[in-house]
């Protein structure tokens, strides 16, 4: 079940080819993404956008806009809303977050790397994401402590150990809300199993 009306897939992607829009990924994301959520509203309220029909437990109340942050920049999403109950697509997005998980990753990255979060902030602007602000950089790399600290205090009891090579160098870490240098010993070691 799908809303043939509801969005004009065909006339959308030529338009967009015919222009040759730099905005042309972001636009196709845009359309899948709608068009993926208009089709899970259908299954959901029993039947296809504008029919009418007898196994029908719900229908359709207009859209409410939603700014999603991606891998391709920020998109403007139109949720579809019913007239009881409420649509959420979990599958697409998570509750009060506006930023895809892809995204996040990439700003966490950057800022374990070291990387400021003015400069994260510049970065995602370059990428067409739109107000990302220092402190939701910041709240997105939070929970890099939480797993830094799960593998910090991993078990070690796998061994006897067969082989040992040790080494150590010199990183950069973000310590305490600044980066400093750390002398870092690296230990890899090889049990019977391999």
């Amino acid at each position: 079940m799908t809303a043939p009306d509801s969005l004009p897939l065909a006339a959308l992607l030529e338009e967009n080819l015919a222009s040759a829009s730099p905005d042309l990924l972001r636009a196709m994301v845009k359309t899948f993404a709608e068009a993926m959520m208009s089709a899970d509203v259908d299954r959901a309220c029993g039947g296809e956008y504008g029919r009418p029909g007898e196994d029908r437990v719900n229908s359709r109340n207009g859209y409410r806009n939603r700014d999603w942050d991606t891998r391709v920049g920020t998109i403007d999403l139109a949720i579809p809303r019913v007239r009881s109950g409420t649509y959420f697509p979990s599958w697409l997005l998570e509750r009060r977050r506006r930023a895809e998980q892809a995204l996040v990753s990439v700003v966490a990255t950057c800022y374990l790397l070291g990387v400021s979060t003015r400069r994260v902030e510049k970065l995602a602007e370059s990428m067409g994401v739109t107000q990302l602000s220092k402190s939701q950089v910041s709240e997105m790399a939070k929970h890099l402590d939480e797993r830094v600290a799960e593998f910090r205090n991993r078990p070690l009891d796998q061994g006897p150990y067969t082989f040992v090579w040790v080494d150590a160098l010199t990183q950069k870490v973000r310590e305490g809300g600044r980066v400093v240098n750390v002398h870092c010993l690296v230990a890899v070691g090889v049990n019977n199993e391999g």
